[in-house]
Parts: C-alpha cells; sequence; structure tokens
C-alpha cells in the first residue's frame, strides 16, 4: 500500500514538473522578463523575480484544485486581469524600446525599480491568467485519467513539481538569455531592441486572444467541464 502510493506521488511530482517545464518554454511576459533581469541586473535578481512568478502559480494551482465550480464563475475577475496582461505587456515593450533608443539610460523601467525582484515577479504573475486555464486543463485530465487524485498528498506533491518546473523552463531563458548577451557584448541596444521586438509580438498575440478570436479565459475554464 505504502509503495503504491509513493509511486503514485512520484508520478504526479514528475508529471507536474515536466508539464510546467514544457509549458514554460513558448515565449511569454514572465520568462522574456526574467531573461531581461538577468541581462540587466543580475542572475541572483533573474532567479528571485522567477521564484516570485512561480510562487503565485503555486497559489493559482491549488486554489483551482480546491474550488474549481467558484473559480469558474469569476468571469469579470479574469476580464480584468487579461486587460492588466495587456497593459502590462505593452508598458514592457515600450519600456524595451524606449531602452534601446535611448542607450545611455539603457535600462526598462518597468523591470528595473525599487520593487524587490521576488514582489516583483509574484505581482506580474498574479495577473498574469493565462496559466489558470492551462492548469485547470492538464489538471482535469490527470484527474480522469486517475493520474492525479483529490488527496492533499497528491496536491503538494503536484504543486511542488510545478514550481520546479516552471523554475527550470525560466533558467532556460536566463542562461540562454545571458550566453545570448556575452556573444554581442557592448551591444545592449540591440537586446533591447529584440526584447522588446518579442514583447510587442506578445501583445499582438494577447490582443488576438482577447478581441478577434473573442476566446477568453472563462470560457477557456468551461471547456474544461465538457
Amino acid at each position: 500500500m505504502r509503495e503504491h502510493l509513493a509511486g503514485g506521488l512520484i508520478k504526479i511530482f514528475f508529471t507536474g514538473m515536466l508539464v510546467s517545464f514544457l509549458g514554460s518554454l513558448p515565449l511569454g511576459t514572465l520568462n522574456v522578463a526574467a531573461m531581461q533581469i538577468a541581462i540587466s541586473q543580475s542572475v541572483k535578481n533573474a532567479l528571485l523575480f522567477s521564484l516570485g512568478s512561480l510562487t503565485a502559480e503555486m497559489i493559482y494551482v491549488r486554489l483551482s484544485l480546491v474550488a474549481m465550480d467558484w473559480v469558474r464563475k469569476q468571469e469579470k475577475i479574469f476580464r480584468l486581469l487579461e486587460w492588466l496582461t495587456l497593459l502590462i505587456i505593452v508598458a514592457l515593450a515600450v519600456s524595451s524600446l524606449y531602452a534601446a533608443m535611448h542607450p545611455s539610460e539603457g535600462k526598462n523601467v518597468i523591470l528595473n525599480n525599487n520593487l524587490p525582484s521576488y514582489l516583483l515577479g509574484l505581482t506580474m504573475s498574479a495577473v498574469n491568467p493565462v496559466q489558470i486555464p492551462f492548469w485547470f486543463g492538464w489538471s482535469t485530465v490527470l484527474f480522469t485519467r486517475n493520474v492525479l487524485k483529490p488527496k492533499p498528498s497528491y496536491y503538494n506533491f503536484y504543486i511542488v513539481g510545478i514550481g520546479l518546473g516552471t523554475l527550470l523552463g525560466n533558467c532556460v531563458f536566463i542562461f540562454g538569455g545571458r550566453l545570448i548577451a556575452s556573444k554581442i557584448q557592448n551591444n545592449q541596444s540591440l537586446m533591447n531592441y529584440i526584447i522588446g521586438g518579442v514583447f510587442v509580438i506578445t501583445a499582438f498575440i494577447q490582443a488576438w486572444r482577447m478581441f478577434v478570436k473573442k476566446k477568453d479565459i472563462s470560457s477557456k475554464l468551461h471547456e474544461t467541464e465538457r
């Protein structure tokens, strides 16, 4: 019995870690922000930023596991968070492009502020609702396949795996960004243009999801019920 329980916990831990790691690899607001912090500030600050962002993600997943019905009904909250996310992405894009065009100042004023890196990551992740339907969908699949079970021990191992997977995914951007920066030394403006361009693309994708595709976060959550 204990061996069966241990096997189930290990399985859900690595499943959560793998899904989270792969889900962290596509370009997004948080991993690109972590990369820019690593380049313009330090790896330490980028890791603290990532720890803050994964903290919010883990809290969201934990709450969603025990309050799925309540979360599905918060359509106005999700719509507000979508707008906040779009505004943050646009601000990051403008700030990065401004820094590129004014190399003497050379910093993204959104990411380079007096707020501790951990709290900055926590705040930016907390207002980013994209992760909620992502984990709703995966949690639903894992429940139906009996990989994830409605037990606190399974929830805890699942969430810790998710946190570690997100951190590993962000490390790809953090250390990859530092490596790229070392290859184009003394050209910080080019890096800011590249990162600013990524944020512009991300903003267009976010706007397309909100206004063209017209499928908001709440509708995605309801799809997981089917």
